[in-house]
């Protein structure tokens, strides 16, 4: 496997790494996708011409969906400065990145938007994906809030500002089925079964912004269990480094496929840039033609007449 990086700068911001992972050119059944990585900070404009600037990289380099980690659009300086900035998805902000979508001709996954919600007190943390007409196609709202004390490090408690959500989300897209999460989600394997073995997705998504202590322990080993118990790709864009004196974000960037194998990483687990890899979809029946699981689960009904 060859890895190409390659480094640019544009003004203030730094684009470290462009990372390709796999041959220079992709088998006729395989789609590119991109995810990225990058520190949001409480600036909106900031924000979002550095996504621009990612959006571009990755176009360019041929994928047909970029996926963005969750804050992606505005980290606060404190719990529920978030709240103020908040919108609807059809309110100007998410306007702008349909029109990134648009004018790139590519798919979006923009995981962890600050949707407004039922109330002035209350966002939605909601992962959107945006077609390469600029149209919003599907949205799902984060399930599993981060109400956590962290071992070493702050208490964290988003329910106070977010409200859950209700849904399992799925949607069809030039790169297979999307599994829609967000972040803590992935501490719960249930959200990926049902994806999985009951609305068929081949691709898990889970845009993240992990804390640094949990993100050293825990992420690549969570990332990689639900690609092998599910048997689907799974792209985890993540927030990195320093957003400011409060709030730090572990890194990492994953693409890994349904084997487990990491086949995309950014090198640099501070920096802001995109990985690109391939996905071959024929990889995915291939691994659950030889391990059937869909056929080997059993039903809930089973467990609760197994259980003493």
């Amino acid at each position: 496997m060859s890895v190409n990086v390659i480094g640019r700068i544009y003004s203030r911001l730094v684009l470290p790494r462009f990372c390709v992972s796999g041959e220079s050119t992709m088998p006729s059944n395989s789609v590119r996708v991109a995810a990225a990585q990058m520190t949001s900070i409480n600036d909106l404009a900031s924000n979002f011409a550095t996504c621009s600037l990612l959006v571009k990289e990755a176009a360019s380099a041929g994928a047909k969906l970029l996926c963005f980690p969750e804050a992606f659009s505005y980290v606060g300086a404190k719990d529920g400065d978030s709240v103020s900035i908040a919108e609807p998805l059809h309110g100007p902000l998410m306007q702008k990145y349909c029109s990134l979508a648009r004018e790139s001709s590519i798919w979006l996954s923009l995981g962890g938007f600050q949707e407004r919600g039922s109330d002035d007190e209350h966002l939605c943390n909601t992962h959107v994906i945006v077609d390469d007409t600029g149209e919003i196609r599907s949205s799902y709202r984060k399930i599993h809030l981060f109400d956590v004390d962290v071992p070493g490090g702050r208490v964290y408690k988003e329910s106070k500002f977010t409200e859950e959500g209700k849904h399992v989300v799925a949607v069809d897209s030039p790169i297979g089925r999307l599994g829609l999460t967000v972040c803590y989600d992935l501490r719960f394997p249930e959200i990926y079964q049902l994806l999985r073995f009951q609305h068929g997705a081949q691709v898990l998504l889970v845009p993240s912004a992990f804390t640094k202590v949990t993100g050293e322990a825990h992420w690549e080993i969570l990332l990689r269990a639900r690609a092998i118990e599910n048997q689907c790709y799974v792209i985890a864009a993540a927030q990195a480094g320093k957003h400011n004196d409060k709030r730090e974000s572990y890194g990492d960037t994953l693409i890994i496929d349904p084997w487990g194998t990491v086949v995309g990483r950014l090198p640099d687990r501070l920096s802001t840039g995109i990985v690109v890899a391939d996905i071959d979809l024929s990889l995915v029946d291939s691994v659950r033609e030889k391990m059937p699981l869909a056929k080997q689960r059993k039903p809930i009904e089973f467990w609760k007449t197994a259980s003493l």
